[in-house]
């Protein structure tokens, strides 16, 4: 892999970065090591977005503060130090943004409870200011958005300061079979903050690690299938992927109009209810929006509450395609979901809803080259790429770097697919909503009269390896994902070293419910751990028995 630096400059040689601050976002030539005394700020470890909004509110702290505090993080874990690699590029903008909304704090009150918060997000939300939204890919980095997209419009408005973009699997996992998550042209590999050596899961790589390692308060990721739970789990957090049409998707990079949705990652289920509130709401430029029931933003802060699994009846989804160690830790959770009152039903079959891989993807390549080609028309005359015919022959042209590691086979495959139309296509997508709502997720709920379904999020980290691509190890969010329905998970534990989460999800728009089982699970169990980035750790997962779906 080249390194970020050789990157940028073969990039702006070929005027493809004409517009990037490279001083902002660039690594430096040398890795120094963190000082004895361990990484700046260390007070900003695991501070809660509550926590930061207290010490905003007694004047304890100043928003600018804040960001500059993050901003020395970032310098001394992400760009030296571990070489974490999960910032693309800070906001040149943050500073100044944090010195208004601190005057604004003083003459007028804060807006809620976002004001003044340092926020990453993933590199596929369209920002409209001086940073760049690229997907991981060259073929975007001289062209930048020419308006917010609607989470970073949200986000602003609640007065959360847009600190800079994270690093993702280049276009969230959708070029190659053989990718290795977490990787783009742009960034280079995102490393685990666990044990550097091992993968970051995607797509949402860099949201994930950069919440981890506490260089942001929190961060926004992307899913079509995975990208947002899975790295979650595999760093430690609670990440919630909502229900399809909860999350305006205006202004991010496409897959799938199907399944993609944003969503919140972070260190508690209380920080993720928070920017859930935030990020929430009808858009009439995504017609999905629209079919969202009306209830006040207050309602996922409100669903916390540490008994609400007590009566709770919840289904145990049972798999045998994940190590033996994390099945184990998995019967242990169970346990400590009965302790909390919880009624389980185990096991619960979902039956169809676990073999919709072939479906899922004729899905996501048809709706791939049409939305990704509606999104591509909104970047501009500057743009270099404007249909996915484009984007192919980009990076065969700047194969040395875009093909270096993996090709863009399912790019080619998704060439050949007809309109939204196309029998075939209409077919799959029948197929797979049929078998993962009405004879999967809904028929499981019915049939048991249950809340909610639980199961392991996935498996633990494996070894990055830029030459084979993934070892995979595991995951269980294809269900919900497919269907649009929301899932969420929580820390659950480690083994040897690495994190893995245990997985809520349940019917469409079932978030508060989600949200007060996962917490109530959280706040007894208090199973996260912040890293210490260790070289490498001694746990030694199986693979995965099933091959995961393509796609973020």
């Amino acid at each position: 892999m080249l390194p970020r630096r050789s990157v940028l400059a073969l990039a702006a040689a070929a005027g493809l970065l004409s517009t990037l601050p490279l001083s902002g976002c660039a690594l430096p030539e040398a890795e120094a090591p963190i000082p004895a005394a361990g990484p700046p700020h260390p007070e900003l470890e695991e501070r809660t977005l509550a926590e930061l909004a207290a010490s905003l509110e007694r004047r304890e702290v100043t928003s600018l503060a804040l960001v500059e505090a993050y901003l020395a993080r970032i310098e001394a874990l992400d760009r030296r130090g571990p070489t974490l690699r999960s910032v693309l590029e800070v906001n040149p903008e943050a500073r100044s943004i944090a010195r208004a909304l601190d005057e604004e704090r003083r003459t007028k009150g804060p807006r809620g409870p976002l004001h003044g918060i340092p926020i990453l997000l993933k590199d596929n939300i369209d920002t409209g200011d001086r940073m760049h939204t690229t997907a991981g890919s060259l073929a975007l980095a001289g062209a930048p958005a020419l308006t917010d997209s609607a989470v970073a419009a949200r986000l602003r408005a609640a007065g959360a300061v847009l600190l800079g973009k994270t690093n993702m699997s280049e276009w969230a996992n959708i070029r190659s079979t053989h990718s290795t998550s977490g990787w783009s042209a742009v960034g280079g590999l995102v490393r685990n903050p666990y044990a550097l050596d091992r993968n970051a899961s995607g797509s949402s790589s860099g949201s994930a690690v950069a919440v981890a390692a506490s260089l942001c308060a929190a961060a926004i990721g992307t899913e079509t299938d995975g990208s947002i739970v899975s790295p979650s789990s595999i760093s430690g957090l609670v990440g919630l992927k909502p229900t399809v049409g909860l999350v305006s998707r205006r202004g991010i990079v496409p897959i799938s109009r199907s399944q993609d949705t944003a969503g919140p990652m972070a260190r508690t289920v209380a920080d993720a209810a928070l920017l859930l509130a935030a990020l929430a709401g009808p858009d009439p430029a995504d017609a999905a929006t629209l079919a969202q029931p009306s209830r006040e933003p207050s309602v996922y802060t409100k669903a916390l509450d540490r008994e609400a699994l007590r009566g709770k009846r919840v289904g145990v989804i049972r798999v045998t395609h994940i190590a033996p160690g994390v099945l184990a830790r998995f019967a242990r959770s169970l346990e400590e979901l009965r302790g909390l009152g919880a009624v389980l039903v185990d096991p619960v079959d979902l039956g169809p809803a676990l073999t919709v891989d072939e479906p899922e993807l004729e899905v996501l390549l048809t709706e791939l080259r049409t939305d990704l080609e509606l999104y591509l028309g909104t970047r501009g005359p500057s743009s270099p790429v404007r249909t996915l015919a484009d984007l192919v022959r980009f990076n065969q042209e700047h194969a040395d770097v875009e093909l270096a590691h993996f090709g863009q086979e399912l790019f080619e495959d998704a060439l050949k697919k007809g309109p939204l139309s196309d029998p075939k296509y209409l077919e799959a997508l029948a197929t797979c909503r049929k078998k993962t709502r009405e004879e999967g997720i809904d028929a499981a709920l019915r049939a048991h009269t249950l809340d909610l379904l639980v199961a392991p999020t996935g498996g633990v980290a494996w070894h990055s390896d830029l030459l084979n691509g993934d070892a995979y190890t595991g995951s269980l969010s294809s269900p919900a994902a497919v269907a649009g329905y929301p899932s969420l998970t929580v820390p659950s534990g480690e083994l040897g070293g690495l994190p893995m989460g245990i997985l809520f999800f349940g019917a469409a728009w079932s978030e508060p419910v989600l949200l007060g089982a996962a917490y109530a699970y959280e706040q007894v169990t208090r199973h996260r751990r912040a890293p210490r980035f260790p070289e490498t750790v001694d746990a030694a997962p199986g693979p995965a028995k099933k091959a995961p779906a393509p796609g973020g």
